[in-house]
Parts: structure tokens; sequence; C-alpha cells
């Protein structure tokens, strides 16, 4: 059984057992967390797709780590303008692992 799950403003197929890194959300490690926004559960070739969300589908997940992605470098340059800008960003990360999905 899979299920697409919208967290952080992005959405992610996830299955039972998987490990996934989604937007920082504020949980302690260890803690259990549901994920109620549930855009769409399958199973095999059958699948329920909510308009927008499937009625009374959740996720559960644990969560085993934060953390912050590796760092991206912005350099922006205009030429023959004496203009070059450099930037960095690390994003935080939450680690979790899918224990189920009800539906």
């Amino acid at each position: 059984m899979y299920a697409v799950i919208k967290t952080g403003g992005k959405q992610y197929r996830v299955a039972a057992g998987e490990k996934l890194k989604i937007e920082q959300i504020p949980a302690e490690v260890g803690a259990e967390v549901t994920l109620d926004q549930v855009l769409m559960v399958g199973e095999g070739e059958s699948a329920r797709i909510g308009a927008p969300l499937v009625a009374g589908a959740a996720v559960k997940a644990t969560v085993l780590a934060h953390g912050r992605h590796d760092k991206i470098r912005i350099f922006k340059m205009r030429r023959r303008k004496h203009y070059q800008k450099h930037q960095g960003h690390r994003q935080y990360y939450t680690e979790i692992r899918i224990d189920g999905i009800s539906a």
C-alpha cells in the first residue's frame, strides 16, 4: 500500500517502512507524528484519489532525526556592471520513517 502526502509545500509518494527527509516539523526525536494531508491512497492498481484530500486517511510516522542539508551556493553576476553577489543556504530537514498508512 502507498500514499501521496503533502507536507512542507511538497508532495511525497510513501510506503510503509520508507525513510525520507521532509521540511522541518516541530516534533521531538522519537516522537510519533500523524500526517493527515493525504492526497491519494493506492494498493496495486486500485487507488482512491481525494478532492483535494482523502477523507479519513492518515499516515503514521516516527521522527528519526533533525538536521541540515548540504550548502547550496548562489552566485549572481551582471556582466560589465561590476556587480557580483555570493550567498549560501542550508535548509533544515526532519528525517522520518513511515510506520503505517490507514485509509
